[in-house]
């Protein structure tokens, strides 16, 4: 079972409930705790994990054979992220890793062939574990701004050898944007974290949209509740 805790906003006590049922669920289940929000992770501060490994999260990045380039502008034109710019008036070809999504079309379309793929680290993946828990945590370089891609990479790697029976418990990025879309797909519930404010509500509203899109069955957990807030009851 695959269960994502996510959130409209930050600062509503997501990790601090994702960890926790991933601790508690650890006693009786074999249960991995994936941290997806991979701008800031901090899901190891709650699991304290005993880290055993960490690898390079990398994407293929385009690079240039100039023996075989013609400077055509084929690649700048098929680009749709204006990631390529041909300067042919000075024989070189710039690519901007910061616009580049790694999506292979340059290389596809190049009638020279000049265009190839190699590794661009983008993050680290740290593997841990605590008695039954299993712990994943995909960490971005600073400047990086390909959130999803490491997110959609990470998720592939905590369901590599899975135990029979065992739940997961993805720790998505906060918000209702294509970080936390991703963190949710193929997930089988959906756990909402939010609090009794008008900004919790305003964010919750935007979020049950988004989850409601993706079909998926989900539920409201409202933290830091003290003295009520009626809106939210609502």
């Amino acid at each position: 079972m695959k269960i994502t805790v996510t959130s409209g906003k930050g600062g509503t006590g997501k990790t601090l409930i994702s960890t926790s049922l991933a601790l508690s669920l650890s006693k009786r289940y074999p249960t991995t705790y994936i941290d997806l929000d991979v701008e800031e992770p901090n899901g190891y501060i709650f699991v304290k994990p005993d880290i055993q490994k960490r690898e390079s999260i990398t994407l293929p990045f385009p690079k240039v054979d100039y023996d075989k380039c013609n400077f055509c502008s084929v690649c700048q034109e098929v680009c749709a992220y204006n990631a390529i710019v041909v300067l042919s008036f000075n024989n070189e070809v710039k690519i901007f890793p910061e616009l580049c999504k790694s999506c292979g079309n340059c290389v596809l379309n190049c009638p020279e062939k000049a265009m190839f793929e190699v590794p661009r680290e983008i993050g680290t993946l740290t593997y841990g574990k605590r008695e039954n828990l299993k712990f994943f945590e995909g960490k971005l370089n600073i400047s990086e701004v390909t959130t999803t891609s490491a997110i959609r990479i990470v998720k592939k790697k905590s369901l590599e050898d899975i135990r029979d029976g065992e739940i997961l418990i993805y720790d998505s990025p906060p918000g209702a944007s294509c970080p936390m879309v991703e963190a949710s797909k193929g997930g089988d519930y959906i756990i909402l974290i939010t609090e009794p404010t008008p900004f919790g509500l305003f964010d919750l509203k935007i979020a049950v949209g988004v989850v409601k899109d993706l079909n998926k069955k989900f539920g409201v957990i409202i933290n830091k509740e003290m003295e009520g807030f009626d809106e939210l009851d609502e």
